[in-house]
């Protein structure tokens, strides 16, 4: 297992922007029992963040150590104008806007000490995440500090390649939505065979959350386990001959995913337009 320092914010920390992803992963930190009392969110709104102190507009006060930016990614010529000259040569920018690189990054805050691009995904709140990591400056002690934070929700792989971390966006980072669509058609279809839907819920989720932990205690590869499942000429390959079949579900995702990856080659050319 790999080791982290002890995660811990390394001074005036700023969530510029703290919606749904950014709010996730407050709620792991908190769960993970890491001292928030550095963090401010800022949300024009100012709809409170349970767990840190929460402001509606840039704080005064000393440039930040670390900021976060959790913001929609179309918003950032319209963000960067008033942060920008709020950073200095200390702060570390982590990102979590889709699409935008880090190029685009650094030539929006260009006094800033590091850039580190994250793609978390929701369940970073119940530290079972995935937040693939990037960054291209030579700064190993930033990333290793925002490294430790992301391992504390979960699973913060590093990647040496900016096309990997939009790869791994598109698994992981918009994964948790394929999952969910899924599922929800194994329960419409449990309620299409007469099963009451509270019912029909609660079995295609168990049966989730049973076939992961199967695969992670067994660490079988995914066909392996459809195998191990499926009888020869029994009922669920009679199931899987229709997945298999052609444009079945592989071509569905393949598909999929390549829509995921064409609209962040969208949001990055815009972002570098400006």
């Amino acid at each position: 297992m790999t080791s982290f320092p002890d995660p811990q914010f390394p001074g005036p920390t700023w969530l510029v922007g703290c919606g749904n992803m950014a709010g996730a992963m407050v709620t792991g930190w908190r769960a993970a029992g890491i001292d928030l009392v550095a963090v401010t969110a800022i949300r024009p709104s100012g709809t409170a963040v349970e767990g840190v102190r929460t402001v509606s507009a840039l704080p005064d006060g000393p440039p930040p150590a670390l900021v976060m930016l959790g913001f929609k990614p179309q918003k950032l010529d319209e963000v960067a104008p008033g942060l920008a000259p709020r950073l200095d040569a200390d702060t570390i920018v982590v990102s979590l806007l889709a699409g935008v690189e880090a190029a685009t990054l650094r030539q929006r805050f260009p006094t800033a000490r590091a850039f580190v691009r994250a793609m978390p995904n929701l369940p970073v709140a119940q530290r079972k995440g995935v937040i693939a990591l990037y960054s291209e400056d030579d700064d190993l002690a930033a990333l290793t500090l925002v490294q430790a934070l992301m391992a504390a929700l979960g699973f913060a792989p590093i990647v040496d390649d900016e096309a990997h971390f939009s790869a791994i966006g598109a698994v992981a980072g918009s994964g948790p939505a394929y999952v969910a669509r899924f599922v929800d058609a194994l329960i419409s279809g449990g309620e299409g065979l007469g099963l009451a839907p509270d019912l029909a819920a609660r079995i295609a989720l168990d049966t989730l959350t049973g076939t992961a932990a199967m695969a992670v205690a067994t660490n079988m590869p995914m066909a392996e386990l459809a195998r191990h499942v499926a009888s020869p000429k029994g009922t669920t390959e009679a199931g899987l001959a229709v997945l298999d079949a052609s444009d079945g579900i592989d071509q569905l995702i393949e598909r999929m995913l390549a829509a995921s990856i064409a609209r962040g080659k969208e949001l990055a050319d815009a972002a570098r337009q400006g």
